[in-house]
């Protein structure tokens, strides 16, 4: 077969920087509760993958990934290598998710987004009707994974009932919790909705740990 590239990339150097992300973006999902096979993220693998005659091909990074607990609930992770991204290819993400039966994708891109793809992609993320949800991470955001660095303390998001637990508990409306912005980069890690708690646990002299809560806004 052969693929179509508009940036090539033949270097070690460049293999092992792609690589990273592609870690990363696996790390990531895991952190998120999906299931990611154990090797995927090794750059044996990688290699062996997604490189094809000396040179990396974009398209075989792709893969998809489920909830442990909940099958239904997959994601696409797309890594384009287009120097533009523009509405047709936004148009191409949809057939793909409508295919697959998928109904959230990440777009991990090198390039930049023209006008109309970038308002497709707050058109989809917009409404909970939308059929389809994307997310957007520039390659340099998970070139390093942000939560190993020694001074990010352990985030982790509370379910539902969880929210409403701590609520009950402090005897608080959700309006009195201390927030956190949607595009904080760990709220984008942890791919964090708008309402949702994130539990965050640092370590403290006095107590051994110290635990607060962010509501994402």
């Amino acid at each position: 077969m052969v693929y179509e590239t508009y940036n090539k990339i033949t270097s070690e150097d460049e293999f092992m920087r792609m690589f990273r992300i592609y870690r990363t973006t696996h790390e990531m999902l895991k952190d998120r509760g999906y299931v990611v096979p154990e090797g995927f993220n090794t750059y044996n693998y990688f290699h062996r993958h997604c490189v094809r005659d000396g040179e990396l091909v974009k398209e075989l990074m792709m893969f998809q990934v489920q909830k442990e607990h909940y099958p239904g609930d997959r994601i696409l992770v797309l890594f384009p290598d287009n120097k533009t991204i523009g509405i047709n290819y936004m148009k191409d993400v949809c057939v793909r998710l409508r295919d697959l039966q998928i109904g959230k994708a990440i777009i991990v891109y090198a390039g930049t987004f023209t006008i109309q793809a970038s308002k497709a992609v707050q058109s989809m993320n917009s409404t909970e009707e939308s059929l389809y949800k994307v997310e957007l991470f520039s390659e340099r955001e998970l070139i390093v994974n942000i939560t190993h660095h020694e001074f990010v303390p352990k985030h982790i998001v509370l379910s539902a009932e969880e929210k409403r637990a701590l609520l009950r508990k402090y005897n608080i409306k959700e309006t009195q919790l201390p927030r956190i912005q949607i595009t904080d980069p760990i709220s984008k890690y942890l791919g964090v909705k708008r309402g949702q708690v994130i539990k965050i646990t640092r370590p403290s002299e006095v107590s051994g740990r110290y635990i607060s809560y962010r509501i994402c806004y």
